[in-house]
């Protein structure tokens, strides 16, 4: 079992910046990759940002170039720095940890780009 915590969402003004964090706990030596997705209201959750374990990283279209995604082995946290922020941004981001063994998500933050 993997354990994830979410934090970092909140309310920031459109061109804005957060830095999202993602803790993982438990067996996390069985991860192969850990993504960031979000879901907005109404609409259907979606990859923002993944790593793997080489480490590779790949984004949505919808980001590039504003959102970056790290990770600090010793704190087995992974972030999602984001930058240049915009209303359409505005959801709840999830953090997703694929193992050899199966998939654990993270409870969630919320994120709210709005003047």
């Amino acid at each position: 079992q993997v354990q994830l915590v979410e934090s970092g969402g909140g309310l920031v003004q459109p061109g804005g910046s957060l830095r999202l964090s993602c803790a993982a706990s438990g067996s996390i030596l069985g991860i192969t990759a850990v993504g960031w997705h979000r879901q907005a209201p109404g609409k259907q959750r979606e990859l923002v940002a993944i790593i793997t374990s080489d480490p590779r990283t790949k984004y949505a279209d919808s980001v590039k170039g504003r959102f970056t995604i790290s990770r600090d082995n010793r704190k087995s946290t992974v972030y999602l720095q984001m930058n240049s922020l915009k209303p359409e941004d505005t959801a709840v981001y999830y953090c997703n940890a694929a193992t050899t063994y199966g998939g654990f998500w993270g409870q969630g933050t919320q994120v709210t780009v709005s003047s």
